[in-house]
């Protein structure tokens, strides 16, 4: 196996005139000394140039269910090799994965795979696709564009789960390796954004625009509700008109339970029935597939056709209960077409996770 470069050069960024270096990845524009790193920590000025820090390194690699994501139309029932590194380019108050994505610690990145092996051991467990998740994969970007790379040539797929927090340029060159993307709309406020992630909205909804009028990328949404912070009916409304007017019906939306974390543990978990809410509000508002998540309801993760009602695809928690799609994706009682990427027939995965230790795979080409 190669040995990670432990300073990757990278190219979206340029020398100021007071000497630093400015980074434009993200909206942030870090400007940094020699030896600073940026607020996601694994992007630094080392020899007047922004490296990336954690090339080849991931903090551990495990097989999902493709709905775990959440992608509840991308390839139904298949298992996803899912992987992340450290750091993060947003600093949310409320994050769920916050022993990832706030790491400082280079020890967190224990397990080690160039690109060419994580595609290899994607193909040799059964995978139909990698997952770059866990802490945001814009920040890792040279890493994750290089293993989509390896990925397609073995017909392996390249999800992205993502805040969506990347300027135009590094945006547009991401996305052309990727192949599906979750996207965490946060919030519907700006208020939200700058208060307990630090960023900004408007970056963001760029991001979910140029993803569904300029690539082929499936696209869903996931919002994490927060109780007092951005459920209440009023941002609800605004949000789900907004996704139905801009990004059209047919993107999948996820409304999911907030448990208290990090540096929020004084809010209460959601309760269902603002998840039930949301998804009732979503779907007035025209959203054809909307999702509740983090949360045992059925008819809430299910699938159904916007058409007759039947449901097409159902699920209890990861496990697949119904399938009422034809080959071609649609409804096999009216014939309405089910938006998504489909096989002619759902994989049975199911809702097993399976850590992968890469050491244990053989390195010999298949």
């Amino acid at each position: 196996m190669k040995q990670p470069n432990p300073a990757f050069p990278t190219r979206y960024w340029h020398k100021l005139d007071d000497g630093r270096v400015q980074c434009d990845l993200c909206p942030r524009f870090c400007k940094l000394h020699e030896g600073q790193s940026g607020l996601c920590f694994v992007r630094a000025n080392q020899n007047d140039q922004i490296v990336l820090t954690t090339y080849g390194r991931s903090s551990g690699y495990c097989i999902d269910p493709i709905e775990k994501k959440p992608l509840n139309h991308f390839l139904p029932g298949t298992p996803v090799l899912s992987f992340g590194t450290a750091g993060c380019n947003l600093a949310c108050k409320f994050c769920q994965n916050w022993d990832i994505s706030k790491s400082r610690e280079m020890d967190t990145l224990a397990d080690q795979a160039m690109p060419e092996d994580i595609a290899r051991v994607a193909q040799q467990t059964g995978c139909k696709s990698v997952a770059y998740t866990y802490n945001d994969p814009v920040i890792f970007h040279e890493y994750a564009i290089d293993v989509a790379k390896e990925c397609r040539k073995r017909d392996i797929k390249s999800v992205a789960v993502t805040a969506g927090y990347i300027t135009a340029e590094p945006r547009a060159e991401f996305f052309s390796y990727m192949d599906a993307a979750n996207v965490d709309l946060k919030a519907f406020t700006e208020r939200f954004y700058w208060k307990l992630t630090g960023a900004h909205i408007d970056p963001i909804l760029e991001t979910l625009i140029y993803i569904k009028k300029e690539t082929n990328v499936w696209l869903e949404t996931t919002t994490l509700l927060i109780p007092g912070e951005n459920d209440s009916e009023k941002e609800l409304e605004e949000m789900t008109q907004w996704v139905v007017e801009n990004l059209g019906p047919d993107v999948p939306m996820h409304f999911s339970a907030f448990y208290p974390s990090w540096k929020m543990m004084d809010k209460p978990p959601t309760p269902p029935e603002t998840l039930t809410l949301a998804r009732n509000i979503a779907m007035k508002n025209g959203v054809r597939y909307a999702f509740t998540g983090n949360v045992h309801d059925e008819e809430g993760e299910s699938t159904y056709c916007h058409s007759c009602g039947q449901k097409l695809i159902g699920r209890d928690w990861y496990e697949m209960t119904g399938w009422n799609l034809t080959e071609d994706g649609k409804c096999n009682q009216c014939g309405t077409v089910c938006a998504g990427v489909f096989e002619k027939t759902h994989g049975n995965w199911g809702s097993k996770r399976q850590p992968i230790n890469m050491a244990t795979y053989t390195q010999a080409p298949i």
